[in-house]
């Protein structure tokens, strides 16, 4: 938990004064609050609720020049269903839109978890991406964070 809370706090410097303003510190650790803090160097996404770690699941993240962003960012909107209109129509299910597009969601490449392989979202197991909405959902999108960091 030490390593996960001083992650964000380097993180913090790196976003944008507006980002640090809305998500940064203590409070994302509250009851009620969802962090997914995903790594890049180690291909995972921890889910954090209430300040204590619940999950870890293999993710993807963005290969070559298709980068994932890194920072804190709050969840902006969800949709269940969702397909790519960039990416020929590529299913996006159980999509939490974080940060211009970008996005957590589920996919159908399973064998290419746990290595980057996406266009800068982050893949996830479509049951872990199912209880991952679901919890944004529940809990409401003002109270979801997204990390993204090594």
């Amino acid at each position: 938990m030490r390593i996960v809370f001083t992650a964000l706090l380097l993180l913090l410097v790196t976003v944008s004064a507006a980002d640090a303003a809305r998500k940064s510190g203590d409070d994302i650790f509250e009851p009620g609050k969802v962090v997914a803090a995903v790594s890049l160097r180690d291909q995972t996404m921890k889910v954090i609720i209430g300040g204590h770690e619940r999950y870890q699941w293999p993710v993807s993240t963005g290969r070559g020049h298709y980068a994932t962003p890194q920072g804190i960012y709050g969840a902006e909107w969800l949709s269940k269903n969702h397909r790519s209109r960039k990416y020929n129509n590529a299913p996006m299910p159980y999509a939490i839109f974080f940060h211009h597009g970008y996005a957590v969601h589920g996919t159908d490449q399973l064998s290419r978890l746990g290595s980057p392989a996406s266009h800068g979202c982050v893949r996830l197991h479509p049951d872990n991406a199912a209880l991952l909405f679901d919890l944004a959902r529940t809990m409401g999108l003002d109270n979801v964070t997204v990390v993204i960091g090594d």
